[in-house]
């Protein structure tokens, strides 16, 4: 079976809590999963296409940034949602 070209906003929605939620470690299925699970239908195409990208980086990486255990690096552009992560993430 091959994805459409153009997913509807249900499918790629679906696909993300998957993704968000079967990270390969449990600590980033719990940051990430938890922050998508509870948003993810209020999220826009737009914000999805952000997440995806986020989505996108390591495991490892993302745990150390979300829970501040290490800074955001200056090459990786903090976007609105990864702040949004980071501080739901601190909860």
């Amino acid at each position: 079976m091959t994805e459409p070209e153009h997913p509807s906003l249900d499918f790629r929605r679906r696909r993300l809590l998957f993704r968000a939620t079967h990270r390969g470690t449990h600590e980033t299925d719990l940051l990430i999963g938890g922050f998508v699970r509870a948003r993810l239908d209020d999220f826009s195409p737009e914000e999805l296409d952000v997440l995806e990208a986020l989505i996108e980086l390591p495991d490892p990486d993302l745990a150390d940034w979300l829970s501040g255990r290490r800074p955001i690096p200056p090459a990786l552009p903090e976007t609105e949602m990864l702040t949004r992560m980071r501080a739901a993430a601190r909860r």
